[in-house]
């Protein structure tokens, strides 16, 4: 069992439940989460007990993703999103502005663990949550660099580097905002980057890095699927042309002088040579640690970068598209903070569920463990149906096995439309509280 408390093991079975409860119920209302009197105030005894923090939470979460990466090639998504409540902040307490600079708000920063093979969630490497302060900040070039919010990119990446020694390989995948010059010139050893740029930095050669590749010949042309910007709009399909090469990036004189006065990346380039009117075109200046002498190493890069967006399905399903953090009820920083935590963790956990509902190789231990395996066949065999159509068609013992059982429990009958989040989150519900009978009736006594 994961420990969600220092100290006390009461404290961490408590929020074990409130875990379960919250990916199992769809809500961080906690008075929904409880089930019942009792259940809301052990909820907000374990958001408020002296033996829970933010780093306990977020440490009980990844210590099952460092065992589900155990041999695999890891991606670790990383990114931030804020929490904003404008009008509705006047009973909030410990809170500074959001990124309006007046509603009161806080921010998450997660790191996100896919399998870069199968591209299926994995889990949680690690999540900084934080609030700004009140009134103004210092020069930004004159703060130290551990005084910046820019620190959390470096962080993101420590996180990612706890993964080294269990999985094969470990990626560090982000977007432009992790363009920091100290992100990129000091990744953690056995962690590898990904990182779109957003600098046009100055080169050795006198040159700069938006237009290195322009003398390039174009290695391929490809399709890939550029994923949404907003709630309502279609996945498209735009065709790029790819370009890879090394480039050599001077120390920007804002750097410290003991860090190297040139960095050696690779730069993959995928430009959109036929955008649909009215469509900004697609362009990603991709900087790397991996290789890029071919086409195939170059399409791989652009494959990778593209997996950072299932940390936007992960935002989603944090907020309004899922469980609405930012319509909780809670008032107080702290107690907030920690919900948020445990939030982002169901989340990831719903999305587990999703992926494996068409099959893979992932086992059930990703999410469960795998000594209940045969309590959870009594409940697949209650729930298959007499025809094929009906029976649970994947390997005893694999997550896709698991959420084929999750999804029935959530009302789904094997046919139609596959089963989703809301189906899932309720599945999960019923499956749970149906799992503990039977592994109480089945347990052996002396």
């Amino acid at each position: 069992m994961a420990c969600f408390s220092s100290a006390d093991p009461r404290t961490s079975a408590r929020g074990e439940w409130l875990f379960d409860q919250i990916v199992a119920t769809g809500s961080l209302v906690v008075r929904d989460l409880g089930g019942g009197r009792d259940g809301e105030i052990g909820a907000h005894r374990y958001l408020s007990s002296p033996h829970v923090s933010v780093p306990i939470i977020v440490e009980a979460l990844s210590e099952r993703t460092r065992l589900a990466a155990v041999g695999r090639r890891v991606v670790v998504a990383q990114d931030t999103t804020e929490i904003n409540f404008s009008g509705r902040g006047a009973a909030r307490r410990g809170l500074g502005p959001g990124g309006d600079g007046k509603s009161p708000g806080f921010f998450i920063h997660p790191n996100v663990v896919i399998d870069a093979d199968e591209e299926a969630m994995l889990g949680l490497a690690g999540c900084q949550i934080w609030t700004r302060a009140q009134g103004k900040v210092g020069a930004r070039r004159k703060r130290a660099a551990e005084a910046k919010e820019s620190i959390r990119w470096s962080q993101g990446s420590l996180n990612a580097a706890t993964l080294v020694g269990h999985a094969r390989q470990v990626i560090d995948v982000s977007d432009r905002e992790g363009d920091i010059w100290r992100h990129l010139a000091h990744p953690p050893a056995g962690v590898d980057l990904v990182n779109r740029a957003w600098h046009d930095r100055a080169l050795e050669s006198g040159a700069f890095l938006f237009t290195a590749l322009a003398d390039q010949p174009v290695l391929a042309t490809d399709k890939v699927e550029v994923a949404p910007q907003k709630i309502g709009e279609k996945v498209r399909t735009a065709e790029v042309a790819i370009r890879a090469g090394k480039v050599r990036i001077k120390r920007p004189a804002t750097a410290p002088r003991s860090d190297p006065e040139v960095l050696e990346m690779g730069l993959v380039e995928a430009v959109e040579t036929d955008a649909p009117e009215g469509v900004q075109p697609l362009l990603w200046r991709i900087l790397t640690t991996l290789p890029v002498e071919t086409k195939d190493d170059a399409r791989e890069v652009i494959r990778l970068y593209r997996l950072r967006w299932r940390i936007e399905e992960v935002f989603r399903a944090l907020k309004k598209d899922g469980l609405a953090l930012e319509d909780t009820q809670i008032q107080d920083a702290e107690r907030l903070f920690r919900l948020a935590a445990l939030a982002i963790g169901a989340a990831v956990r719903t999305l587990q569920l999703v992926d494996a509902r068409d099959g893979g190789s992932r086992p059930m231990s990703d999410v469960l463990d795998q000594k209940l395996v045969d309590q959870v066949a009594i409940l697949v065999r209650a729930r298959e149906g007499a025809t094929a159509k009906q029976k649970n068609p994947h390997p005893q013992g694999s997550l896709a096995w698991l959420s084929w059982v999750v999804a029935r429990y959530g009302g789904w009958n094997c046919y139609g439309k596959p089963p989703g989040p809301k189906t899932m989150a309720k599945g999960w519900q019923r499956f749970t509280a149906t799992l503990a009978g039977v592994t109480l009736a089945t347990e052996k006594f002396p």
